[in-house]
């Protein structure tokens, strides 16, 4: 079989021509020769019919009639043939017309071609047959865009964004090709909006860079009746900029770069992002009643310092209530020791920190640092070891461990602080605890032991909170 087309020997059933790519058209376009066969056919047929009628024949030569009706029966035969033959072509035609495959393989020969239109119309006919190919939406997309119509090649990225039926992969693909396309352009706006209108946050992180998001609050809008640090954070990369009288922010307005301390008053902040595209966010916006009842800080009678003999730490304000405290330099809260009275100041060095806190608020801090050292080389130690020698010399305890009888329980000896009384002398006080069962219960029973003589003292206090100090036996 030739092609019609180059003349070219063709493989017999090729649907086109290998060397010129030529279709071959069944039907309707009938090519010169395939009629001259055809002709001849119907001929030989007749000629056939013929030659089995040979009472045809003489009815011919006897009668005029009989030629008629001859004639009459060879046309009758011919368009039943011609019938057959063009049922025969055009179900061929309808097959292959309706064929995915074969309309994808006439668009990759015409594709490889150059001949874009019959490419379009070839992948356009596939789709008709199988409109939820998205990989037919890819190719027929590749085509515009090899023809130079970039409008109907986005049109057709931006289609596939919109499918339900578009895996993660194509999706990320369209994606990546739609990017491409305004970046070329500089116009990273649109790449911005396309990302954010996806809502796909997967698609969102991968080209973070692009994204402009309204920077966010670090505490909600409302009323606040302490002073309050606002945070702002953002997206990306890129800058925050900012307003507080209710305008509209932009490049020109104050950077953000450290929290905002939000005083008393109202405040209206507006901030917006700015990534390194130069794309502007739209603003966030955050409003701020701040009603500071000051509370002021503790007054203390004792002077941050050095000091060389014991005193007690005491709050002069009037009011000594819901006061708290700390001596390792920490912020008080609830959970803080509350103040009840004068503290001894303890050995060595000790940061306090005095506030008042009121329904949830703490108010001003007084912090004082103290460091006691006290003129004596007699330490705490050396004055509790002392109280415990005195009893077990008193038959009180018969080991140094403190056990009193035949049980495991014991007394045990801390000290507590040091304290000048009555102008005498300054004191380690030493107190006794009862350890059972791994409890400690404090018995009530103090020591006084003086820093500079070692003497040692019952300590008791009066009605009226004094110390008395009774000798020991």
């Amino acid at each position: 079989m030739k092609c019609p087309n180059c003349g070219e020997e063709m493989t017999d059933g090729a649907l086109y021509c290998e060397h010129c790519g030529e279709d071959i058209h069944i039907v309707p376009d009938f090519e010169p020769e395939l009629e001259s066969n055809l002709e001849q056919t119907i001929s030989g047929i007749v000629e056939e019919l013929d030659e089995h009628s040979p009472e045809i024949e003489n009815q011919e030569k006897n009668s005029e009639n009989t030629k008629k009706k001859r004639h009459g029966w060879q046309l009758i035969v011919v368009f039943l043939i011609l019938l057959f033959l063009a049922a025969t072509g055009m179900g061929v035609w309808v097959y292959l017309y309706n064929s995915e495959e074969y309309q994808v393989s006439c668009a990759i020969r015409y594709t490889d071609n150059g001949a874009y239109d019959k490419a379009l119309a070839s992948y356009k006919r596939a789709l008709e047959l199988n409109e939820d190919d998205i990989e037919l939406r890819f190719k027929l997309a590749e085509v515009y865009l090899l023809k130079g119509n970039k409008i109907e090649y986005e049109y057709l990225l931006r289609e596939i964004t919109r499918e339900k039926n578009t895996s993660e992969e194509q999706l990320d693909r369209a994606y990546g090709k739609l990017i491409a396309i305004y970046r070329a352009r500089e116009d990273y706006r649109t790449i911005n909006d396309l990302l954010l209108s996806s809502g796909n946050e997967n698609l969102i992180s991968t080209y973070q860079s692009y994204i402009a998001r309204a920077p966010e609050f670090s505490i909600k809008e409302g009323y606040y009746t302490t002073i309050q640090p606002v945070k702002l954070t953002s997206f990306g990369t890129g800058k925050i900029y900012y307003t507080m009288d209710g305008s509209e922010p932009d490049e020109n307005s104050t950077q953000y770069i450290t929290p905002i301390l939000l005083e008393e008053g109202d405040y209206c902040i507006k901030a917006v992002f700015i990534n390194d595209y130069g794309v502007v966010s739209d603003a966030a916006v955050g409003e701020y009643h701040i009603e500071n009842d000051e509370i002021p800080a503790p007054e203390i009678n004792a002077v941050s310092g050095e000091y060389s003999y014991p005193m007690y730490i005491e709050v002069m304000d009037e009011d000594t209530e819901d006061i708290y405290y700390t001596v390792d330099g920490s912020t008080p809260t609830y959970a803080s020791s509350v103040y009840t009275g004068p503290i001894p100041m303890p050995i060595g060095k000790t940061v306090f920190k005095f506030a008042k806190i009121l329904d949830g608020v703490t108010g001003d801090i007084a912090e004082k640092t103290y460091d006691l050292e006290l003129n004596t080389d007699y330490t705490p130690a050396e004055a509790v070891e002392d109280i415990l020698e005195y009893y077990i010399a008193s038959g009180r305890v018969y080991d140094h461990e403190g056990h009193f009888n035949e049980t495991e329980d014991m007394y045990k000896f801390y000290y507590q602080y040091v304290v000048n009384i009555d102008d005498i002398s300054d004191f380690y006080v030493i107190a006794v605890y009862l350890s059972s069962n791994g409890v400690l219960t404090r018995t009530g029973t103090d020591y006084a032991v003086d820093i500079y003589t070692k003497e040692q003292f019952k300590l008791q206090k009066d009605n009226r909170g004094r110390y008395e100090l009774t000798a020991l036996e």
